[in-house]
């Protein structure tokens, strides 16, 4: 059911043999940086990024490195920077430029569909035959299940150099030692995909939108805080702190950790 869903945003089909269920997509991640992980590679991530990413590689001795996005121009990757960081130990990165620099793109998708600016989705798989694509989901975001713990790792791969490469056999042997999703979910996945009308989710987009333009504007009313965009998908906004402009308040770190003391609100320092 995953893979037909899938393929309906791919020019080629996926097979249920691309296809590996996990606890959520934070398995999903553990699962790929592991079988990524060799003496002396290193990953390439963005910045700001999700940090469940930095904390999984340094687990598996991954060198990390980090490469800027460019808040000015809706956080648009450097890819100059990307380029000057790849080097022959580089296993994987999160930007298109890997056809050229010769490495396989980690795509973590979670948040598929979920856009509402004037950019739309477009799913990394598309370009499987130029690069081999991994692609990370779940059904926690779009249809608003968190609490169920279904992700998925899949192979977006039509040349096979996964399989070939004997990545695919490490990705189910490392599965193979690990729990996966409880089966009475993972039996109501094939309901979930196919019967979700797109009033539902044309209703999450519209109150997702709605809810960005409010952060936007109260966030523009303070002076401290700046806002280079307007979200245009997902949950998140992302905001710079001037501490300066704050009494007390070393850094990012700080003002978090203050914040969720003195008035129970949660944010996420910069990465």
């Amino acid at each position: 059911a995953i893979a037909d869903y899938l393929s309906r945003d791919l020019p080629y089909t996926l097979s249920p043999d691309d296809v590996f269920l996990t606890v959520g997509c934070i398995q999903a991640i553990e699962v790929t940086l592991m079988v990524l992980a060799c003496p002396g590679a290193n990953i390439l991530l963005p910045r700001p990024c999700f940090p469940s990413y930095d904390a999984h590689a340094l687990s598996n001795n991954l060198e990390v490195r980090y490469f800027d996005l460019i808040s000015e121009k809706g956080w648009e990757v450097d890819i100059e920077g990307v380029e000057a960081l790849a080097d022959e130990n580089t296993v994987a990165m999160i930007a298109e430029t890997a056809r050229k620099l010769g490495i396989l793109v980690v795509a973590d998708e979670v948040y598929h569909h979920l856009s509402f600016g004037t950019n739309p989705f477009v799913p990394m798989g598309v370009f499987g035959s130029i690069v081999p694509v991994i692609t990370l989901g779940s059904i926690s975001k779009r249809w608003l299940v968190p609490g169920w713990r279904l992700g998925w790792l899949v192979t977006s791969d039509p040349n096979g150099i996964l399989q070939k490469s004997k990545i695919v056999e490490c990705i189910m042997g490392r599965l193979n030692l690990t729990s996966g999703p409880p089966t009475f979910i993972q039996g109501a996945v094939p309901q979930i995909l196919e019967k979700t009308g797109e009033d539902f989710f044309s209703k999450v987009i519209d109150i997702l939108r709605e809810a960005a333009h409010i952060c936007y504007d109260r966030i523009m009313e303070i002076p401290c805080i700046t806002c280079p965009n307007k979200p245009e998908g997902s949950m998140f906004v992302m905001v710079k702190l001037n501490p300066s402009l704050l009494e007390d308040i070393i850094d990012d770190m700080d003002f978090c950790q203050k914040l969720a003391k003195e008035d129970s609100v949660i944010v996420l320092p910069g990465m």
